[in-house]
């Protein structure tokens, strides 16, 4: 058997391993990289569910450490069902044939009642389409929270899936990012174009 032959039948052994491991509830968490026009994203899921969205910029190693100290230390990259709808749902965002998400969501990162409040507002803003700060503030009731809005945005462990980045500050300012000011405006005019 050549080098090369020896090298593919060792990764689908180990592939076939961990896709094992994670069937039989021996990985706390699951995750994939998938490359984007808006860099590489980390996408992690906790049994049928997605439960995290890192961009680059985060350092995916440091965001892998926090998921082992906050959910379990057994993390594994592998393509699970789950790992697998949510790469193919991105590709559909990016390429233009998709504007929103259908995968479920595990949000036991988000930070506070209030904050996971918010995030449950921010699928509600149509595609091409921004919410200030205050309006969320207000749809949820508290309109002196705009700070708890921004940092329930600030803080949401699902970018894109959950878009937090079609949230303004009032006057139409773009207001932090946590991939980043030019990411927020290019997911913006990405949706722009979705929705004409």
């Amino acid at each position: 058997m050549t080098a090369t032959g020896f090298d593919a039948l060792g990764a689908r052994a180990v592939d076939a391993f961990t896709a094992a491991a994670v069937a039989e509830g021996l990985a706390d968490v699951a995750v994939t990289t998938i490359a984007t026009p808006v860099g590489a994203l980390l996408v992690a899921a906790v049994d049928d569910a997605i439960v995290r969205v890192a961009f680059d910029v985060e350092d995916h190693d440091e965001v892998l450490v926090q998921l082992a100290q906050a959910i379990g230390s057994r993390v594994l990259e592998v393509d699970t069902p789950v790992l697998h709808a949510a790469r193919t749902q991105l590709d559909e965002y990016f390429s233009g044939a998709r504007s929103t998400f259908d995968l479920a969501l595990d949000m036991r990162l988000a930070r506070g009642p209030f904050r996971l409040e918010v995030l449950a507002l921010l699928p509600a803003i149509p595609v091409g389409s921004t919410r200030t700060y205050a309006e969320l503030a207000a749809i949820a009731g508290r309109p002196t929270a705009i700070r708890a809005v921004g940092s329930g945005c600030a803080t949401n462990p699902l970018p894109i899936v959950v878009p937090c980045h079609r949230v303004l500050r009032t006057g139409g300012q773009l207001g932090g990012y946590l991939g980043g000011v030019e990411r927020k405006q290019w997911l913006l005019d990405h949706e722009s174009r979705l929705a004409s």
